[in-house]
């Protein structure tokens, strides 16, 4: 596993190492002991969630402050672009963000620590997204920020307006989020 840090270095990239025949492909998914030595700290996974949505969805952008979860994500259908927001207000990266292409084809993964606020567009017709939790979710805890707050200002690659839920739709402007301390 090849992992590199972000423009938010505590995000990080992760590329797994892809073994391809004429058959298909091969890879783990996860391996503790190499995404410690890869990421430098141990990790303690406690809930994995599957999501599958359809092309123009947007989930997010949602963190939870009590029972922070940090969180490992990655797509085994279709193509997302997945965005992490910094609500760390004491970070020398406080309300900046990153996006990647994640997709089936690419086999990358972001690790998006707790303090962020997490969100992603789907880009294919579908995309089956799945992720690993260090905490448990907790809807009473559950925050979300509005995605396309100009405070933060996600490049979001759309053409046109998302498919948000209800809860997406009402989500707070940074200004009046609770943040991270």
């Amino acid at each position: 596993m090849k992992a590199t840090s972000t423009a938010i270095p505590d995000v990080l990239l992760l590329e797994p190492h892809v073994v391809v025949d004429s058959r298909g492909f091969f890879l783990e998914s996860w391996n503790a002991r190499e995404f410690n030595s890869a990421a430098g700290f141990d990790i303690r996974f406690v809930q994995d969630n599957h999501s599958r949505s359809a092309l123009g969805v947007l989930r997010g952008l949602h963190y939870q402050i009590r029972q922070p979860q940090g969180k490992l994500v990655r797509v085994v259908h279709g193509s997302v672009f997945d965005v992490a927001v910094d609500l760390r207000e004491r970070s020398a990266t406080f309300r900046r963000w990153v996006g990647t292409e994640l997709s089936e084809h690419n086999h990358r993964q972001v690790w998006i620590p707790e303090g962020f606020a997490h969100g992603f567009l789907v880009l294919s017709e579908s995309a089956d997204f799945l992720y690993k939790t260090t905490d448990y979710y907790a809807p009473e805890h559950e925050h979300c920020l509005i995605w396309n707050d100009p405070e933060i200002g996600i490049d979001w690659p759309l053409d046109g307006e998302p498919l948000l839920s209800a809860r997406d739709q009402v989500g707070l402007p940074l200004h009046k989020a609770e943040l991270f301390a």
